[in-house]
């Protein structure tokens, strides 16, 4: 077994570690005296579950600027979120405009709709991974579309969309807009009534610190699209077709209330230091990337130095494979990082590393200073 108090940990686009101890605290105490079925039973178990799980979606709904907590809905994580809205959203004949550096949990989805006879367009992005908001409006008037698509941030580049404007275009053309936000929930400051969305997705094992298998939707008011499950939803179990109301339409089943609690327990954390951890990410992030750029060889992807970005670094070497570093960093430093296409080949594809993919360095709230100089001294001597 890894002794995991020598690893230097970058890989937190994948999914944020250690988490915040309040997170386990929460989730083993709604294990000793919430395991009750929430919504389901009267007795103080399952109502205790009941209030962990509502107490968990308001302080989402806080966090991400939701103003009414009925409009969060708990999923199994953000693929299946993105899954029902696509799938949920779109019907045989209707047209849907995508950016052309999506990740699969939005491509291979939009792949199987194709196939059921949904139209999908692909909006270029520039050499960096951003997408001109222009262009997206060009695509709108000469073929208007029943959605538009586009990812808040790269899980490749680091590079942040300026969905504020897509969504206003989108709207205008009478366009529904969603958004994956994947790498920017907890990274970046959301306020989902600002931001103009009709649909947000995010897991909550990432920038938002909570546990694997829990995911966050978010759907505006006037967007319904049809859910993907139907089964118990602890209410109106008289009626044979699932209910209509917010959020159980979207909630069948048996949630993973002990999750959920890990999830509310990290929102309450970013709500008290969040604005604290993400300037130290951005701190940290444009220390890595001035310090890789300086490495002779190395070319880092995405925006340019001093430019924004989420806490995301990718690079390519000129004679080095990916795969090759990687495992220099893991066996001979302890560095753990990503190589490979990170299930974004239409992100590789844009920029030009699909043959060869990259190395990906991802900071996140448990980052120091100390782990930034040791990665770069690492790296030159593994691309020595």
């Amino acid at each position: 077994m890894a002794d995991t108090r020598a690893i230097r940990y970058f890989d937190h686009a994948a999914t944020s570690w250690p988490k915040p101890p309040v997170v386990a605290e929460s989730m083993i105490r709604a294990m000793e005296d919430a395991g009750g079925n929430p919504g389901r039973s009267a007795h103080e178990l399952g109502l205790a579950a009941a209030r962990t799980v509502e107490r968990a979606r308001s302080a989402v709904a806080s966090l991400l600027g939701a103003t009414d907590p009925r409009d969060i809905a708990f999923v199994p994580g953000c693929t299946e979120a993105l899954n029902l809205v696509l799938k949920g959203g779109l019907k045989p004949g209707d047209r849907v405009i995508v950016s052309s550096v999506e990740h699969n949990a939005v491509v291979r989805p939009l792949a199987a709709l194709a196939e059921a006879g949904i139209e999908v367009i692909r909006v270029a992005s520039d050499e960096e991974g951003l997408i001109d908001p222009d262009a997206v409006e060009l695509v709108l008037r000469e073929q208007p579309a029943r959605m538009v698509v586009c990812q808040h941030a790269s899980n490749v580049t680091g590079a942040i969309q300026p969905v504020g404007d897509i969504a206003d275009i989108a709207h205008e053309h009478g366009a529904v807009f969603v958004v994956d936000g994947a790498q920017s929930a907890g990274h970046l400051r959301i306020d989902l009534t600002d931001l103009g969305a009709d649909a947000y997705a995010a897991p909550g094992h990432k920038g938002l610190l909570g546990p694997q298998g829990v995911g966050v939707l978010y759907l505006a008011r006037g967007f319904e699209p049809q859910e993907l499950v139907q089964g118990g939803s602890g209410g109106r179990s008289e009626d044979s077709r699932q209910p209509r109301t917010r959020p159980e339409r979207y909630e069948a089943g048996t949630p993973n209330t002990f999750g959920i609690a890990g999830l509310g327990a990290a929102a309450e954390y970013l709500r008290a230091h969040g604005d604290e951890i993400r300037a130290r990410e951005r701190t940290l992030i444009r220390r890595l990337v001035d310090g890789l750029s300086d490495i002779a060889g190395i070319r880092v992807l995405g925006p340019r130095a001093g430019s924004e970005r989420v806490p995301v670094a990718s690079v390519v070497h000129s004679t080095r494979e990916p795969d090759e570093i990687a495992f220099a960093l893991d066996r001979r430093y302890g560095i753990a990082v990503r190589a490979g296409v990170h299930c974004s080949p239409w992100t590789h594809e844009a920029i030009g590393t699909a043959e060869t993919g990259a190395v990906r360095f991802s900071v996140g709230w448990s980052t120091t200073d100390d782990d930034i100089e040791v990665a770069l001294q690492a790296m030159a001597e593994a691309c020595a």
